[in-house]
């Protein structure tokens, strides 16, 4: 009886303890980083999904101008049409903007607008992708100019090529202001923050076709009836200059 009392005051040894403790250190060690990885792997395809979110809706606002774009020949300095790609590409002309388009509420009955799309410094050393707007006889106020719509950030490419009826091929560069290319093809890439490293989301590319022809200075000239001359015909009435 006193032998089994003596094991049974026995406890763990201090190498025993030791050793539990190395595999219980081992055990957390690997459930973490497993969700840690978790975590890393959920917030890259949440970053991939946000960025291609992003990309959808600026390149359809741009999609939405370029569709109702306009220009008038007679006037030549409220309907250019610009194009410019590089680091800092810019795409500036005259549309009549749907209800829907952003901040189409700021300018009330205004839907005849000057557009500019154009890639900016944002934060750091990022680029973004803004949208500045003002009716076609009036200059920009001070809130668009410092606060214009940031329709992306993170951009990596912003670039746009237009159809050239000579050369039956896209150019990207567009000399003709006074004109409307047929074709525009925009491209746009952004950047989101990985694991590691910066990566870049797929490109997305939209082709829009634009009226074939501007405004002719002739057909901004209406004529209205004004009497019953000998020949039947009524005297053309000239009215003011549409612009």
């Amino acid at each position: 009886m006193r032998i089994i009392g003596q094991f049974s005051r026995r406890g763990f040894t201090l190498i025993e303890v030791m050793v539990a403790m190395a595999i219980l250190i081992v055990v957390v060690g690997a459930i973490y980083s497993t969700w840690a990885g978790i975590v890393k792997a959920s917030k890259v395809g949440l970053d991939a999904a946000t960025a291609a979110q992003r990309e959808r809706m600026a390149i359809r606002v741009v999609e939405d101008a370029l569709a109702s774009a306009q220009l008038f020949v007679a006037n030549p300095k409220y309907y250019s049409f610009q194009g410019e790609n590089g680091t800092a590409a810019e795409l500036a002309f005259t549309a009549r903007l749907p209800r829907a388009f952003p901040r189409s509420g700021k300018f009330g009955n205004f839907d005849m607008r000057q557009v500019r799309f154009s890639v900016e410094s944002g934060g750091g050393y990022q680029k973004q992708l803004v949208l500045r707007q003002n009716p076609i006889l009036m200059e920009l106020d001070e809130d668009e100019k410092m606060h214009p719509v940031v329709l992306s950030a993170d951009v990596k490419k912003f670039q746009f090529e237009f159809w050239d009826s000579t050369a039956n091929d896209w150019t990207d560069t567009w000399l003709l202001t006074n004109q409307l290319p047929k074709m525009v093809r925009v491209s746009l890439q952004l950047n989101y923050a990985g694991t590691r490293h910066e990566n870049t989301s797929q490109m997305i590319t939209r082709v829009v076709a634009l009226p074939t022809a501007g405004v002719q200075p002739t057909w901004q000239m209406p004529s209205v009836q004004g009497g019953s001359p000998a020949n039947g015909n009524p005297p053309p009435v000239k009215l003011p200059q549409v612009k």
